[in-house]
């Protein structure tokens, strides 16, 4: 099977694939913030009379190129999610797993929905995705997480590669011997990484692209090479991205036009995949 990136509404493709053909399911839905979520690409070139101050003190000027957004918001946000995890919980192979991404806002009626959905004894971990960048609050302790439930189908068989996920240093590394040093720690639920900044090589300009590090620590953990991974709100296609690199087939949903073209950026250089509902990146 070719990698698929198919244009179209995520339940309607959910309920035409067959039981049981998706080893992981990693998804980043709409965060249900009530808000429209934008992100605006800009030009930059040195100005001693600009607006913006970079390294060394050099001035610049900006100039806004393009703004890529969606609509975040829902009347019943879990009456839309429902319907889909059912979906994905039927889709996921007896070793599958998924991984939910969502924020503060929305987490603990999120997961008692996927306790109804998978079990409470297929909960496995509430991972907190920790950054430190952007705006800070000084009405309130500033919000600088992402929250993400981890779901077996099966908790007594699913597939985890504790061997395969790439060690973080410690904090301490005189502590622990030289050799423990070297190899590094096994990360806990705890993740502390940056979040995909203006100017990373990896910024695709999409509002709420997700880091390849974060994306490739949970491929790695929880599929194998070869698997089939399935992303029903795909956004920039950072899980395409990853499977490549990993050799993990992978299938991609998503029906916002914004999105589709990024991906087709993105991809352009690649011929294994196939598109299905794109027009071509012109007419998008």
């Amino acid at each position: 099977m070719k990698n698929k990136i198919i244009f179209d509404d995520n339940l309607t493709v959910l309920q035409q694939l067959p039981d049981g053909l998706i080893d992981l399911i990693y998804i980043d839905p709409p965060f249900n913030t009530g808000r429209q979520q934008a992100r605006q690409q800009i030009e930059v070139e040195k100005d001693a009379e600009g607006d913006r101050v970079g390294f060394g003190g050099n001035r610049y000027h900006t100039r806004v190129i393009g703004e890529k957004a969606y609509r975040d918001h829902f009347d019943d946000y879990l009456g839309f999610l429902e319907p889909r995890l059912l979906e994905a919980y039927r889709v996921l192979a007896e070793t599958g797993s998924l991984y939910f991404h969502i924020d503060y806002r929305e987490v603990h009626y999120c997961k008692i929905l996927l306790d109804e959905i998978f079990g409470r004894e297929s909960f496995l971990n509430e991972i907190i995705w920790a950054y430190d960048f952007g705006g800070r609050s000084k009405t309130r302790w500033p919000a600088k997480h992402d929250n993400i439930l981890f779901y077996a189908k099966n908790p007594s068989q699913y597939t985890f590669n504790w061997a395969s996920v790439e060690r973080i240093p410690y904090m301490a590394p005189g502590l622990v011997g030289k050799d423990k040093a070297a190899r590094g720690k096994f990360p806990t639920d705890t993740w502390w990484h940056t979040i995909v900044g203006t100017n990373s090589k990896e910024k695709t300009g999409y509002p709420t692209q997700k880091p390849v590090g974060v994306l490739k620590r949970i491929v790695s953990a929880s599929s194998n090479p070869g698997d089939l991974v399935l992303d029903f709100f795909a956004g920039s296609g950072t899980v395409g991205e990853v499977c490549l690199e990993l050799e993990r087939r992978f299938i991609l949903v998503d029906n916002n036009p914004q999105a589709i073209a990024v991906m087709q950026t993105r991809f352009s250089e690649n011929d294994s995949i196939e598109w299905v509902g794109v027009e071509p990146q012109s007419a998008l």
